[in-house]
């Protein structure tokens, strides 16, 4: 119901063989520009306000350009930058040139390709903020395209090496910080050569020695150790070294597939399934803490970088992120539907014949069968125990044999998102009228205060949505009750890793553990929290402790829910009953097993920047700091 603006997509590709070897092929010379294409296409989920790619030519003459880049905004970025370069390329007409002059002069056709689609995590926007980031210099080896799906924690730190180190970024951002810090090691690494060979090289010969021994993995070594967050960082130089390097948690995921023609990396393995059409057990994880590396020959490895530390893969990726053609994020996200059955079946009162089950956005539409899947196995057993009990008292017939096994669910799709609607040019309660009727309610299908109404969601965070307009439309089918379930736990932290959560009073569930800590007498928990995040200010990072478990400590997640429910149909408006049920921590542990990164739900953040952090929006939040994060 909510939307999350989250973590980026990224895609990178290397070609192995010549350019003429893809054009026999495949017909055509752009055949990694297509697969670029693609595989940023696939991840369109995962960030509609900008995109940019980069390419890197290997063998483009002195005087002629060997790094391009093509950035845009907005939701169709990806196409929009694929015309302009399309055109670009028709052009310069490929068909007309030798294979060797394409290699050499056609713009955006080279061996090195890089994809980036942006979702802001700081608020920022607009194309200078579009990666990829370019880092130019005369020598091509010095040339660095970045992109990457991160947010990183402990970004004054990093920024006060770099301008310590005698640098002048431009933009106080953690990408262009990260840039700048790369490019520092890359220009020392190349320094590093050039003093190697000085004395016996000169000229080209000396450039192509520096060139052919770049070592990538000297370079991230050097900087990476100090960054504190969840990330995938891609590069590529522009003498032709490429790489991508994983946090040392997993925190961001990241997949790739390498065959004698091309490398491939992304952000979600299904898509380089579908891209490239190979098996799932072809395509790997790349581990956490390492880093995927093409020289500038085209050799690949995988190289231990940060070493892998405990597995914190996000679980909102598997929840709500990732496209749930993956067959584990498919079968994971059904299990959290099944599990909340037993909590549905008490609020309901066990009466399955009067209750419809339906869910709202579509992204809760395989947690929605999972957990109707869950209700047929409950209706199977209250079937069997009906025949059973009918069978001792004698009164088993065909009649009500019938009767028993007619018994069915009622899944239904009650609602239909019609239109965006403007409702910028509204204020106040017009514009949450306006909100109430973004979707259409399907009539006619629940009996007026008879029926429970089940709606399950992937994510109930902020409770904007839900209040100024699902429980509005849902109230005017007249069910009885409405039951909102959300297939993942309470929201209760700022996540700090690459999701658009970092402002405390955002959450409900932090608003609804505030107001009964000041119904219940218990205000001066508020004032002790704060006191204790001021101290934590100053004490190092092995002393850092979430302060702010303190305010949901008094209270269970039920009472947390029922007080959700309480400030969202405070005004009167709602005649049904409402209930809100959420998953439970431990139901999303065991449904999601390989993917334990909760800090969102259970505030352990893994990185002491998190926790850092999330002390910090206590106080801005205690302070009345709300512009900050």
């Amino acid at each position: 119901m909510e939307i999350l603006r989250h973590e980026c997509g990224v895609a990178m590709i290397r070609l192995l063989k010549p350019l003429e070897y893809y054009k026999e092929k495949y017909g055509t010379y752009a055949y990694g520009l297509n697969r670029l294409y693609l595989l940023m296409e696939k991840q369109h989920n995962r960030g509609q306000e900008g995109a940019g790619i980069g390419v890197v030519k290997r063998h483009s003459l002195p005087g002629t350009e060997y790094v391009f880049r093509e950035r845009a905004l907005g939701k169709d970025a990806i196409q929009e930058i694929f015309d302009t370069v399309r055109d670009k390329i028709a052009h310069y007409d490929v068909n007309s040139h030798t294979p060797d002059e394409v290699d050499m002069d056609a713009p955006f056709i080279g061996d090195i390709y890089m994809g980036h689609l942006r979702y802001s995590t700081t608020g920022k926007s607009g194309i200078s903020y579009c990666h990829p980031f370019l880092r130019r210099n005369n020598w091509r080896s010095r040339n660095l395209l970045m992109c990457g799906n991160f947010n990183m924690t402990n970004v004054d730190s990093i920024f006060n090496e770099v301008v310590g180190n005698g640098q002048h970024p431009r933009i106080y951002s953690d990408t262009v910080i990260l840039l700048e810090q790369l490019g520092d090691a890359l220009d020392k690494e190349n320094h590093r050569i050039y003093r190697q060979y000085r004395d016996t090289l000169s000229g080209t010969v000396l450039t192509d020695a520096i060139e052919d021994n770049i070592d990538m993995s000297r370079i991230l070594s050097s900087t990476a150790v100090k960054w504190d967050g969840g990330f995938v960082i891609c590069g590529a130089t522009g003498s032709g070294d490429m790489f991508a390097l994983r946090d040392r948690h997993g925190i961001r995921p990241a997949f790739y597939y390498c065959d004698d023609e091309i490398v491939v990396l992304a952000s979600e393995r299904p898509v380089i399934q579908t891209v490239l059409n190979v098996a799932r057990r072809q395509v790997c994880e790349l581990a956490p803490g390492s880093a995927l590396i093409v020289d500038k020959a085209g050799n690949v490895s995988i190289r231990n970088i940060l070493g892998e530390d405990t597995n914190e893969r996000c679980s909102f990726e598997r929840i709500y992120f990732s496209r749930g053609s993956d067959a584990d994020i498919y079968r994971e996200r059904k299990k959290l539907g099944s599990n909340l059955v037993p909590a549905i079946m008490k609020s309901i009162g066990d009466d399955i014949s009067h209750t419809v089950f339906s869910f709202i956005p579509n992204t809760a539409e395989v947690a929605f069968i999972g957990m109707v899947s869950g209700f047929e196995k409950e209706l199977g057993r209250i079937k069997t125990t009906q025949i059973l009990n009918a069978q001792m008292a004698g009164t088993l017939n065909e009649q009500r044999l019938k009767e028993i096994m007619s018994q069915n669910l009622r899944v239904e799709k009650v609602a239909i998102k019609d239109i965006k609607l403007r409702t910028f040019i509204a204020e106040g309660e017009s514009r949450n009228d306006l909100a109430a009727h973004v979707y259409d309610v399907t009539y006619g299908i629940v009996e007026n205060g008879v029926d429970n109404l089940v709606v399950i969601d992937d994510s109930i965070v902020r409770g904007t949505t839900l209040k100024q307009s699902i429980l509005r439309m849902l109230d005017r089918l007249h069910p009885a009750k409405i039951v909102v379930v959300s297939s993942s736990p309470q929201v209760r932290y700022p996540d700090y890793y690459g999701i658009d959560m970092s402002r405390m009073g955002e959450f409900i569930a932090f608003r609804a553990a505030v107001q009964l800590l000041r119904e219940r007498g218990m205000e001066h928990i508020l004032d002790d929290t704060y006191r204790h995040c001021i101290e934590q200010e100053s004490k190092p990072d092995s002393e850092l402790v979430n302060c702010v478990k303190a305010v949901y400590a008094p209270f269970t997640q039920d009472e947390i829910s029922h007080k959700m429910v309480e400030m969202l149909t405070a005004d009167g408006s709602i005649n049904a009953d409402v209930d809100i049920i959420y998953q439970t921590v431990e139901g999303l542990h065991e449904a999601i097993p390989g993917h334990p990164g909760d800090w969102y739900f259970s505030g352990d953040y893994p990185t002491p920047g998190g926790t850092r952090l999330v002390n910090r929006a206590f106080i801005n939040y205690y302070e009345g700091n709300t512009d900050k994060r």
